[in-house]
C-alpha cells in the first residue's frame, strides 16, 4: 500500500475489523511477555516447593548411601533404585512443569482475549512472497525488534554481572562453611537471580507489547472510505434481516387469520383485543389459542369471524389477560381455565348450530 492510502488511514478500527483481526490471528503478541510468565511461574513454585523438595532429596540421598554398602546391585535391585530416584526427581519437578504450562496458558489468553483465532493456522500465500519477505526484514517494525532484542540481551547480561559480583563475596567462597551451608547457598542464589531476571524481563516485556500493541493498532486503522462500506454493508444486513422478520411476522399472522373460521369462539375486547379459541373434547387437554391481536389485527381476527359466523363474546378482563399471558398454538394459562370455561358452556348452549358445522369445517381445513 502507497503512503498516501496510508497516510488516508485515520479512523479507529471497528468492532467487525477488530473481531476479524483476532480469528486471523492479528493482535498484539510479545514473546518477552510469554517468556515473562513462566519464568514468574519457575520462581513462584521454587519458592514454596523447594525447601521441601531439598529436605526430600536429602533423606533419599541419606537413605541411598546409608544401605549403599548392604545393597547388592544386580538385575532386581538396580530397577527398584531407579524408580526411587525418578519418584523423588518427579516430586521436584512437576509443580516446576506444571507451574510452567499454566502460565503459558495464561500469557497466550491475555494476549488474544482468551479468544480461538480460528483463521490463524490458515495457509497464506503472501507469506512465501519473497518481495514481502524483504520488506519484513528492512522494516520499522524489524529495527524495533532488534533494538528490544539488545535491550533483552543487555538486561540478562546485566542480572547475570551484578548476581555474580555478589555472590562471590560470600563466606562460601572464603571461609569454611558447614555442608548445609552450601543447600541454603544454592537456595537463595537462584531465588535471588531468577528474582532479578524477572525484573528484567518485566521492563523489556512492557516496552516489547506496548510497541506490539501500538504496531497492531496502526495497522487496523482504516480509511473513512472503508467505514463507510463497512457501515453499508452492516446496514444492508440489518435491513435484510429486518425484512425476513417481517416476513415471518406475516406468514405467523396468515397462519393464524387462517384457523379463525375453525375456533370455538372468539373473546374479544371489544374494540382493542381479540382472541380466538378452540377446545376439541379428547383432543386438548384445555383451551387452545389460535390467534390473538389488538387493534387492527383485532379488527381483522372479528372480521373473519363475523364472516364465518364464528360466536364472537365481549369479555373485557379475560380478553385482555389472554391476550397478555396467552401464546399462539398453546394451552390458555391455568388461572383462566374456570372464566373461560363459563364462556365455552355459554358459547354451547347458544349456537349450537355453528358446532354441528365445525366439525365438518375442521375436517376441511385438515384436507386442504
Amino acid at each position: 500500500m502507497s503512503e498516501t492510502d496510508q497516510d488516508q488511514k485515520t479512523e479507529q478500527p471497528t468492532g467487525k475489523r477488530l473481531a476479524e483481526a483476532m480469528e486471523r490471528g492479528q493482535f498484539a503478541r510479545s514473546t518477552e511477555l510469554s517468556i515473562l510468565f513462566p519464568v514468574a511461574a519457575v520462581l513462584g513454585v521454587l519458592a514454596m516447593t523447594l525447601p521441601a523438595v531439598a529436605r526430600d532429596i536429602a533423606e533419599y540421598a541419606i537413605s541411598i548411601f546409608t544401605r549403599f554398602p548392604l545393597t547388592p546391585v544386580n538385575i532386581d535391585t538396580v530397577p527398584v533404585q531407579i524408580s526411587g530416584v525418578m519418584k523423588v526427581s518427579a516430586l521436584a519437578l512437576v509443580p516446576v512443569l506444571v507451574g510452567c504450562v499454566i502460565a503459558v496458558v495464561i500469557s497466550g489468553g491475555i494476549q488474544s482475549g482468551f479468544r480461538i483465532a480460528s483463521k490463524a493456522l490458515a495457509f497464506k500465500p503472501e507469506s512465501l512472497n519473497p518481495v514481502a519477505g524483504f520488506g519484513r526484514i528492512f522494516s520499522k517494525n524489524a529495527a524495533v525488534r532488534a533494538g528490544i532484542d539488545i535491550l533483552k540481551l543487555v538486561g540478562i547480561a546485566a542480572t547475570l554481572y551484578f548476581g555474580a559480583r555478589n555472590l562471590i563475596y560470600d563466606p562460601l567462597f572464603s571461609a569454611p562453611v558447614e555442608s548445609a551451608y552450601l543447600g541454603q547457598f544454592l537456595h537463595n542464589s537462584t531465588l535471588l537471580f531468577l528474582g532479578r531476571l524477572l525484573i528484567a524481563l518485566s521492563v523489556v516485556a512492557a516496552i516489547s507489547y506496548s510497541w506490539e500493541k501500538y504496531k497492531t493498532g496502526q495497522e487496523l486503522m482504516m480509511t473513512k472510505q472503508e467505514v463507510k462500506d463497512e457501515h453499508k454493508q452492516t446496514e444492508g444486513d440489518g435491513r435484510t434481516k429486518s425484512a425476513m422478520r417481517r416476513m415471518a411476522r406475516r406468514l405467523i399472522q396468515k397462519q393464524m387469520l387462517s384457523s379463525v373460521p375453525t375456533a370455538d369462539v372468539v373473546v374479544t375486547n371489544p374494540t382493542h383485543f381479540a382472541v380466538a379459541l378452540k377446545y376439541e373434547r379428547g383432543l386438548d387437554k384445555a383451551p387452545v389459542i389460535l390467534a390473538k391481536g389488538d387493534n387492527r389485527m383485532a379488527r381483522r381476527i372479528k372480521a373473519i369471524a363475523a364472516e364465518h359466523g364464528v360466536p364472537m363474546v365481549e369479555n373485557k378482563p379475560v380478553a385482555r389477560l389472554l391476550f397478555a399471558m396467552g401464546k399462539v398454538g398453546e394451552s390458555i394459562p391455568a388461572e383462566l381455565y374456570q372464566a373461560v370455561a363459563g364462556i365455552l358452556a355459554v358459547v354451547y348452549r347458544t349456537h349450537r348450530y355453528y358446532f354441528h358445522r365445525l366439525k365438518a369445517r375442521r375436517m376441511e381445513a385438515i384436507a386442504s
